[in-house]
């Protein structure tokens, strides 16, 4: 199943050297969608992603190193009350100058993590759980310097 978050806020600063640059996000969590507003309901109840007590998730790098295929945003992750390491795996996908003159850069940015490093787990009654433990983040990132 794939979905997406409708609400959230980033911010991204660059510094002189690349390896300065940082990244904030917040995400409403309440603003899931998947196309499917029965599964969008359970997902955002007490079972999964228990918005009415963790309203919002958010992200804060802690450092940017080069790997061999692009760069790698190290971070912290907040959901569901519980903060883990989350490295982003980032991929340029192109830089251009915007018709103010402003650059422009836009990065893939991919990650899986285990709902149960978060607490959120629904076992069955027969010990397995409904969905899947892992789950794959993939982002696309578009920044743009402002004046």
């Amino acid at each position: 199943m794939r979905g997406n978050f409708n609400d959230f806020d980033a911010t991204f600063t660059t510094g002189e050297d690349v390896r300065d640059s940082s990244l904030t996000a917040t995400i409403d969590l309440s603003s899931i969608n998947t196309g499917n507003e029965k599964r969008d309901t359970h997902l955002r109840s007490p079972d999964l992603l228990n918005v009415a007590k963790h309203p919002t998730m958010s992200y804060h790098s802690t450092g940017l190193r080069r790997s061999e295929g692009g760069w790698v945003l190290d971070g912290d992750l907040v959901l569901n009350g519980i903060t883990k390491q989350v490295p982003l795996t980032l991929v340029p996908d192109g830089f251009s100058e915007g018709r103010l003159s402003d650059q422009r850069a836009t990065f893939s940015a991919t990650a899986q993590i285990s709902r149960r490093d978060f607490g959120i787990a629904i076992a069955m009654d027969t010990g397995g759980v409904i969905i899947s433990d892992k789950v794959s983040i993939d982002l696309r990132i578009r920044a743009f310097r402002r004046k």
